[in-house]
Formats: structure tokens, sequence, C-alpha cells
């Protein structure tokens, strides 16, 4: 997913932009149940932990970039969907100007309900986890969430 960065610097649907997320922060998620193990008394399907385990590396990564927009920007890059960048009116112009303004926070408000669509997927993966290993994860998905909050505010 680094590699990424050095040969693309634009997502043009949102689809190219979760490939990327997966790479860079889903595989984490998915490498750490292991590692985290799943209770035993647990009734969910191996496959659901795993894919909310995914959700919130998703959720997390959405976050960062979310929170980012602006150093990303100094950099010459943007990880927001182009194709949605366009349909509310905006582009990299907008970006790389850095005024806040309605098209940018109606913008903005999609990005967010999306990531939080990730962190609700991802809520239902934790309690699964191992009793020892829950905490970690649920301060990850709290702590995420409040800087998506802050973020929104």
């Amino acid at each position: 997913g680094m590699r990424m960065d050095f040969r693309k610097s634009r997502y043009k649907p949102f689809d190219e932009l979760y490939l990327y997320c997966y790479y860079v922060a889903g595989t984490v998620g998915l490498m750490s149940v292991p590692v985290m193990g799943i209770a035993p008394d647990s009734q969910a399907t191996t496959e659901s932990v795993y894919n909310a385990a995914l959700a919130l590396g998703i959720a997390n990564q959405l976050t960062n970039i979310l929170r980012d927009v602006g150093e990303d920007a100094q950099r010459g890059r943007v990880y927001l969907p182009q194709d949605e960048l366009a349909q509310a009116g905006l582009s990299d112009d907008d970006i790389f100007a850095g005024e806040v303004t309605n098209k940018w926070r109606n913008f903005m408000k999609n990005q967010i309900k999306r990531a939080r669509m990730f962190f609700d997927m991802a809520e239902n993966g934790v309690t699964e986890l191992s009793e020892a290993s829950r905490w970690p994860v649920w301060a990850s998905l709290l702590l995420y969430r409040q800087i998506l909050d802050e973020i929104e505010a």
C-alpha cells in the first residue's frame, strides 16, 4: 500500500481509495485478529470477526485521510475520491487553496458519514475478540471516532 504512494497521488472513484485503505490499514486489522484472538465463547463466524477488523482498519485510515487533507495537499497529494469532489463542485485547486466553504462542508459530511459507517461495522467484531484484547481495540475505535468528531466540529 505504501508503494502506491510512489506512483499514485489521486484516486478517482471511492473503490480505488478503498483499495489503498485496504492495503495500508485494512491488512493491519486482518493480521491483528490471530494475534488478538477470538473469544472461545464467541458465537460469531470467523469471517464476521475478520470483516469487522477490516472495517476498523478502513475506518481508521479514512479518518487519517480526512484529518490530514491540508498536510497531504502541501505534498501535492489528494486522498479524496476525485469523482465525489467533482460532484460536490470542488477540484484539487480548492483543496490546495484550503478554504472551508459550504461546498467543502457538504462534501466532508458525506466523507465523515462513510467513515462512521465503517466504524459501525467494526463495532460488531470487538466484543467477539478475546477478553484481554478488547480494550486496545475499543480504544482505537473510540479514539479515532473522536478524531472524526473533531474533524466534523
